[in-house]
């Protein structure tokens, strides 16, 4: 957090300069992380955090990459203080999904970073979207509505748990009735890697609700290789294996 505070503090002086917009796309390339395995997250944040509306939208449509991705998070603040249901919040949803889609994996992770700002303010708004987009029919959308909502701060909420359950399980109905010939595609790939993880996250998060929801989906149909791979993934997972413990100690 101290270097995010630190990162906002010069982020709003270079704001403040008659040429704040440069000055601070300046800092952001020099600041990246990137060419590089990592890209600064911190930066991307309090750039969320801090950035003019204008300048916000401006780099969401950036030919950089890493403006972009700190443009679409931007978008996540800016929805978050748009009021709901207006023409504000529906275009800022629009340009968010249409980021979803992006051939960028950067940029797609930019996204659910950004429906996690408006799920950590106004949960109700993460849920709307969220049932909106995760049962498709585009499997990117989809993928950035279970990877969005499935983060574990955002599941001690009851509600908010038992969306993300429920967008799991209408993301991997969109897998499941994907075509054969279809499921190399690099987007369905993209979704199935999602739920790879995205289930164990939930059922983590909350396992009264989620456990049997995820039991429902094994043992797999046995001529469906992908939500076998999803199954078996998940259970691999610390964070499952724990659950299930739990689960046979109670019944025990």
């Amino acid at each position: 957090m101290a270097r995010r505070d630190a990162y906002r503090t010069d982020l709003t002086a270079l704001l403040a300069a008659d040429d704040g917009a440069a000055a601070v796309r300046g800092y952001l390339a020099e600041r990246s992380g990137l060419p590089g395995p990592r890209a600064n997250l911190e930066l991307v944040a309090a750039f969320a955090d801090v950035a003019p509306g204008s300048l916000a939208r401006e780099l969401a449509r950036s030919d950089d990459e890493y403006e972009r991705v700190c443009g679409v998070v931007g978008l996540g603040r800016l929805l978050v203080e748009a009021p709901d249901g207006g023409s504000t919040a529906r275009s800022l949803v629009a340009a968010l999904r249409g980021a979803a889609v992006s051939e960028s994996w950067r940029e797609r992770e930019a996204v659910a970073m950004a429906l996690q700002r408006l799920g950590d303010a106004d949960p109700r708004r993460l849920r709307d979207v969220v049932a909106a987009w995760a049962p498709g029919p585009d499997p990117l959308v989809a993928r950035a509505a279970v990877a969005g909502i499935c983060e574990p701060r955002l599941l001690s909420d009851p509600a908010t748990a038992r969306a993300a359950i429920d967008a799991c399980r209408e993301a991997t109905g969109l897998l499941a009735a994907v075509p054969a010939d279809r499921r190399r595609e690099p987007a369905v790939r993209t979704l199935r890697q999602a739920l790879g993880y995205c289930w164990s996250v939930v059922v983590a998060g909350a396992p009264e609700a989620g456990l049997p929801v995820f039991e429902e989906l094994g043992p797999p149909a046995a001529d469906d290789r992908d939500l076998d791979w999803v199954v078996r993934t998940n259970l691999r997972k610390a964070r499952l294996q724990r659950v299930l413990v739990a689960a046979e100690r109670a019944i025990e």
